[in-house]
């Protein structure tokens, strides 16, 4: 069974994690930036929704907060295929028919 999320359901993970992980913790960027043992230009861009969420960083988050790396993962996909959609100009593509 395939599950359909709403495209206005995908959510940049970066701004998310900012709201949901770090401001529970009373972390700022830089504290954040620092545990994580990543630069704070790169963490702001991320939760200000600037950069993706890599792996490495989904990777430093698990770690750290125990949120699973697979689903902040998950989440960076569903908002880029989101913004694809909304980008990429497909309606002169046909289906290719399989080969009798």
């Amino acid at each position: 069974m395939t599950i359909k999320l709403h495209d206005k359901l995908a959510l940049h993970p970066g701004p998310w994690l900012r709201r949901n992980i770090l401001a529970p913790y009373a972390l700022n960027v830089s504290q954040a930036a620092e545990h994580l043992e990543v630069s704070r230009v790169a963490l702001s861009n991320l939760l200000n929704g600037k950069a993706a969420l890599s792996p490495d960083m989904a990777l430093r988050f698990e770690k750290a907060f125990g949120i699973s790396a697979a689903t902040m993962l998950r989440m960076q996909t569903s908002h880029d295929l989101a913004a694809a959609k909304k980008k990429v100009k497909t309606n002169r593509i046909k289906r290719i028919e399989k080969a009798a």
